[in-house]
């Protein structure tokens, strides 16, 4: 397990509300790493930079399907997109550099998932500046 992969479950895993977790590049649009059983695809890697950079507008009118799932939107801001479908889950917050993605299920809290995967963001920031 890399660095990067030990700091997903650290800060999110260890909260028993983040299902799994990873974080996107967005230089190279690329998975950078993810939590063990989370297999994000590099067109989930480029859907959820597009809902940032090109589509934010449309996932907070009609939500965003992600792994056959339709989910809606909660919250959709150049930071932020928060996403649900019936008792699961998405999260993606965006800073200069990376796309940290966190889901949760059903049992977990998805204010403690969203307060985890912000936390881990800002310590991001804080690092790229």
């Amino acid at each position: 397990m890399n660095q990067i992969q030990s700091l997903l479950n650290d800060c999110l895993i260890k909260t028993k509300h983040v299902e799994h977790a990873a974080i996107i590049k967005l230089k190279d649009e690329i998975v950078w790493a993810s939590t063990l059983g989370f297999n994000l695809q590099p067109q989930y890697a480029l859907l959820l930079s597009s809902a940032f950079f090109k589509n934010l507008l449309h996932v907070r009118r009609e939500g965003l399907y992600f792994k056959e799932k339709h989910y809606k939107c909660v919250r959709a801001d150049e930071c932020s997109i928060y996403l649900k479908n019936e008792d699961r889950g998405l999260i993606a917050v965006k800073t200069d550099s990376y796309i940290l993605v966190a889901t949760y299920s059903e049992g977990m809290y998805p204010s403690v998932c969203v307060e985890a995967v912000e936390k881990l963001a800002n310590y991001f920031r804080d690092k790229e500046n």
